[in-house]
This record gives structure tokens, C-alpha cells and sequence, in this order.
């Protein structure tokens, strides 16, 4: 794999330090970006959770994940150390089936500011995630997560994939 020279990485200041990126000379422009993750059982475990309607002793799955996915996308500057605390205009996730046995959790979010709301939508994704994971891991471990990534970004210098 190529190494990617120090002077490309955007979070290292002329020194080689950690440096939050300097965005206050960016113009203010709207700003959205979709990542997904998905989550995959076990055959008997997502045939037991479609039995229940995606309910576990814990309560409604789906919901919870949505909710907790919610706040960690307003709280993603407080997870990731150089992410700026943005204001989120709008945050969408979406939950459904996958084939037989994978949930597949899409997080949508949008803002308008100087900076992007990539790591906010793989945030949300990932701990939308996470929260299926718990409330389900009393069925089985081997639950498994993953991958997770941006399927798209608008905005800012360059759009990446769709939104």
C-alpha cells in the first residue's frame, strides 16, 4: 500500500502534530452525507428477531438504534477529537432487511457550515449499529458488524458518490 506523504494529512499541523483543520476561511455552504453499516445474524437468530417483529426482551430495536444512532450524530465532536461541533440541520436513518439474515442501517445528515458531516453520518451508522448489537447479544455473539462506509458527501470542495 502507498504511503500517503505527512503534508496530504489535513489533521497534522507543519510540525507533524494533531491539529483540528483550521475552517473559518471556508465558505458556508450546505452540506450532506449518507453512510451505511450493516449487521448480520446468525440464520436462526434473524428468523427469531423477524418472528418478534425486531423486538428483544430490551424493547423495539429498530427504534432504539434509530434514536441512539440520532445522538451520536449530535455528539460526534465529543467521540472524534478533530471533528468541529457542527449544527445538524437534518438527520435521517433508515433500518430494514438485507437478504435473510442482515439489517442494514443508512444515516443521512445534513447541515450548512464550513464543514462536512461525513464522520457524523458513519458515527450515526455505526452506533445505530452498535445499539442492535446490544439488544440482541442475549440471542448470540456472533452477531457481526460490518463494513461500514460513506456512500456519498455534497458540499464543500467535492462531492463523493450519492447522496
Amino acid at each position: 500500500m502507498a504511503k500517503t506523504p505527512a503534508s496530504a494529512l489535513t489533521h497534522l499541523d507543519a510540525a507533524g502534530r494533531p491539529a483540528m483543520v483550521d475552517v473559518s476561511a471556508k465558505p458556508v455552504t450546505a452540506r450532506q452525507a449518507v453512510a451505511t453499516c450493516k449487521v448480520a445474524f446468525p440464520k436462526a437468530v434473524a428468523a427469531q428477531l423477524r418472528a418478534s417483529g425486531l423486538r428483544s426482551a430490551k424493547g423495539g430495536i429498530v427504534d432504539t438504534a434509530i434514536i441512539a444512532g440520532t445522538l451520536a450524530v449530535k455528539r460526534t465532536h465529543e467521540l472524534i477529537p478533530f471533528c468541529h461541533p457542527l449544527p445538524i440541520d437534518g438527520c435521517r436513518i433508515a433500518i430494514d432487511w438485507q437478504g435473510e439474515t442482515a439489517l442494514r442501517i443508512e444515516c443521512s445528515v445534513r447541515t450548512t457550515h464550513r464543514t462536512g458531516v461525513e464522520m457524523e453520518a458513519m458515527t450515526g451508522a455505526t452506533v445505530a449499529a452498535l445499539t442492535v448489537y446490544d439488544m440482541c447479544k442475549a440471542l448470540s455473539h456472533a452477531i457481526v458488524i460490518g463494513p461500514a462506509r460513506l456512500l456519498g458527501k455534497r458540499g464543500g470542495k467535492r462531492d463523493i458518490g450519492t447522496c
